[in-house]
C-alpha cells in the first residue's frame, strides 16, 4: 500500500482509533473489536509496553483489513522501528521534522501534532499529510474554523476532547478527521475484556461520522 492509499483509507474512515494501556495483553483483541465495529484505521502509542510486538502481532491478525499505525512516536529511531514492525502511519504529538523525514522515506502516512498556527504550517511545509491538532479538547471546533481560514488546504485531525457528543461540530468545523481515545476505547472497558463495549461504541461513532458527512 502506497502513502496516498494510506491517506486515503484515513480520510474515508475519518476516524483515528488510539489505543493506550498500561498493559499490551489484550490490545489485539481490542483492534478486532474496532475493526468489527467498523473502524479500520487503528494506531498503536508508544506509551504501551512491548508497542512493537503488539504491532506485529495486531498486523499478522489482521492483515490488510485494517490500516495500522504507531503513536506518540517521539523520535527516528522509534518511528523506523515501528514502520519495520508493521506500522504504515505515524503519529507525533510534537512536529519533529526528522520524523516527518524518515516517514517521507519510507512512503509512509505521517501526522504530526501541532497546535499553534505556526506549528500547523511548519508541519505542513516539511510534509505532514494531516496535522493533528493537540490537545483539541483546549480550543474547541472553532479554533479548527479559525485555522482553516488562512489555511485551507491544510487537512486537520483533532485529537483530545473529541466524543459523541462534540464530533460533529469538529467535522462541521473542517476536520477531515477525528482521533478518538478513551472516549472510544474505555480504559474501563479494556481492564474487563469487554469487547462488546468497544465493539459497540467503534459502532456508534462510524454511524455517527456517516450522518454528518451526509449532513444529517
Amino acid at each position: 500500500m502506497d502513502r496516498q492509499e494510506q491517506l486515503q483509507r484515513v480520510l474515508d474512515c475519518g476516524i483515528v482509533s488510539i489505543i493506550r494501556a498500561s498493559s499490551g495483553e489484550q490490545l489485539v483483541n481490542v483492534a478486532k473489536a474496532l475493526y468489527e465495529g467498523g473502524i479500520d484505521v487503528i494506531e498503536v502509542t508508544f506509551t504501551v509496553p512491548g508497542v512493537l510486538d503488539i504491532i506485529s502481532a495486531v498486523r499478522d491478525e489482521l492483515g490488510d483489513k485494517i490500516l495500522l499505525g504507531a503513536g506518540t512516536v517521539l523520535d527516528t529511531e522509534s518511528a523506523r522501528a515501528a514502520i519495520l514492525a508493521g506500522a504504515e502511519f505515524i503519529v507525533t504529538p510534537t512536529v519533529n521534522e526528522d520524523v516527518i523525514k524518515v516517514c517521507n522515506r519510507y512512503s509512509k502516512a505521517i501526522m504530526p501534532g501541532a497546535f499553534t498556527p505556526t506549528e500547523v504550517l511548519k508541519a505542513w511545509e516539511a510534509g505532514a499529510d494531516i496535522v493533528k491538532i493537540f490537545p483539541a479538547d483546549a480550543v474547541g471546533p472553532s479554533y479548527l474554523k479559525a485555522i482553516h481560514g488562512p489555511m485551507p488546504q491544510v487537512r486537520l485531525l483533532p485529537t483530545g476532547g473529541v466524543n459523541l457528543d462534540t464530533l460533529p461540530a469538529f467535522v462541521n468545523a473542517g476536520a477531515c478527521a477525528v482521533g478518538l481515545g478513551s472516549s472510544l476505547v474505555e480504559k474501563k472497558a479494556v481492564e474487563e475484556g469487554n469487547m462488546d463495549r468497544i465493539r459497540d461504541l467503534a459502532s456508534q461513532y462510524v454511524e455517527l461520522m456517516k450522518s454528518v458527512r451526509t449532513g444529517g
